[in-house]
């Protein structure tokens, strides 16, 4: 049974989090607590496995209680945020300070939001408690490795911003995914090696050839900090990258825009149509799924509402599903840390399309969810920890390069 401490300041809400966990089979609420001051008492006298936490409150904010708490009794915590852009800046803090996730509250109809995502709630909780909590100040950082060099490793990229392709404002409607179910079975010796088997070639698949190489990544719970430590690892003529997060509305700017100003490469949410270059990321926008199009010899960007897959708007698998039909054996996709299986399927797509295929290991996961349906699906031809990954990348940029694959 998970036990759980439920700290925020408004009774509505702790009385609608008690309802929503106590419904569970599998977790209650051993306390609530209005403050941070009252929740330290509270802490000490049920020893409880999960806190949610509010950002703003009384006495003491969230984050300062979250600082001392992740320095003195690390523990895993869910943050509770309000959806604006000042609680998305505040909730990017908590998650750097080391909360494993966070829920948003509904600025209306606050019983009947909350009461809408009790599924979601409950489950990030149930991650929650699985997470590996690392103390504050101890975030992970990415050397490069492989034998690539992280100052610059694209001598023939451009960083030149030309002009953006005219292209038609209608977004149309495309179907979803379609289920497909593979099974590969892997050794558990061979994943501690790195590797995983090659997986079946898909018959027929035919993609599409380009001069331009791509990075797709794909990350649930704990990949904020794990995006972060890959992108910032990377040299500023790096290869172009599309990055899936599950995030809602309006956190996804003040995500691009905190790592933006913390990497060499340009961050940015994404725009629908806008032509994709070296040396810049885009973050998919909170609530429409990511895809890789093309616009004559270019890479673009597309939005689109189609419904959730895998219960996700943004969809990992989405994003890898289009990398792998547009880029093929030019693109390299990573799977990062994250609960559920979203990603895995479009992870297996783009190997049998011929790109490189990375899933971060165990140990360093925050959750170990997505990558471990990965690489038990045959998805991943590398399973590496964090801090290998962006070297791995540039290192399969270089091979990619000698061996004329782009």
């Amino acid at each position: 049974m998970i036990r759980v401490l439920c700290v925020d300041d408004s009774a509505l809400i702790r009385e609608l989090m008690a309802e929503i966990i106590n419904a569970q089979p599998d977790m209650q609420v051993v306390a609530t607590a209005p403050d941070p001051l009252v929740a330290r008492d509270l802490i000490k006298r049920h020893e409880p496995d999960v806190l949610t936490l509010d950002v703003e409150m009384p006495r003491m904010d969230g984050l300062d209680f979250l600082e001392r708490l992740m320095r003195l009794r690390p523990m895993p915590v869910v943050m509770v945020s309000s959806l604006t852009e000042r609680g998305g800046e505040i909730t990017l803090r908590a998650l750097e300070l080391g909360a494993v996730d966070f829920v948003s509250k509904p600025r209306l109809g606050i019983r009947g939001g909350m009461l809408e995502y009790a599924e979601t709630i409950a489950d990030k909780i149930r991650a929650a408690a699985r997470a590996r909590v690392r103390p504050a100040g101890r975030a992970v950082t990415s050397p490069s490795a492989g034998g690539a060099q992280a100052g610059s490793v694209l001598s023939n990229s451009t960083l030149s911003n030309p002009a953006q392709p005219s292209l038609p404002q209608s977004n149309p409607y495309q179907s979803s995914l379609a289920d497909r179910s593979v099974a590969t079975s892997v050794s558990q010796d061979t994943v501690s090696q790195g590797t995983v088997p090659p997986a079946t070639a898909a018959a027929g698949r035919r993609p599409l050839l380009s001069s331009e190489k791509l990075i797709a990544v794909g990350a649930s719970t704990g990949g904020t900090e794990a995006i972060r430590a890959v992108l910032q690892s990377l040299p500023a003529d790096a290869p172009a990258i599309l990055v899936t997060q599950h995030m809602p509305p309006g956190f996804t700017r003040s995500f691009a825009e905190r790592l933006n100003g913390l990497c060499r490469i340009a961050v940015k949410e994404a725009a629908h149509g806008e032509r994709i270059l070296p040396g810049h990321a885009y973050i998919a926008p909170g609530d429409a799924h990511l895809t890789l199009s093309r616009s004559g010899a270019n890479y673009v960007v597309t939005l689109d509402q189609r419904p959730p897959v895998n219960r996700h708007r943004p969809s990992v698998d989405v994003l890898f599903d289009s990398v792998a039909r547009v880029a093929g054996r030019n693109a390299v996709g990573v799977i990062l840390t994250g609960m559920g299986r979203d990603g895995a399927r479009g992870l297996l797509q783009m190997r049998e399309a011929g790109a490189h295929t990375i899933a971060q290991d165990e140990q360093s996961c925050v959750v170990y969810g997505m990558p471990r349906e990965a690489v038990e699906l045959g998805a991943a031809e590398s399973v590496l920890p964090l801090s290998r990954i962006s070297g791995h990348l540039l290192h399969q940029v270089q091979l990619a390069g000698r061996s004329q694959r782009v």
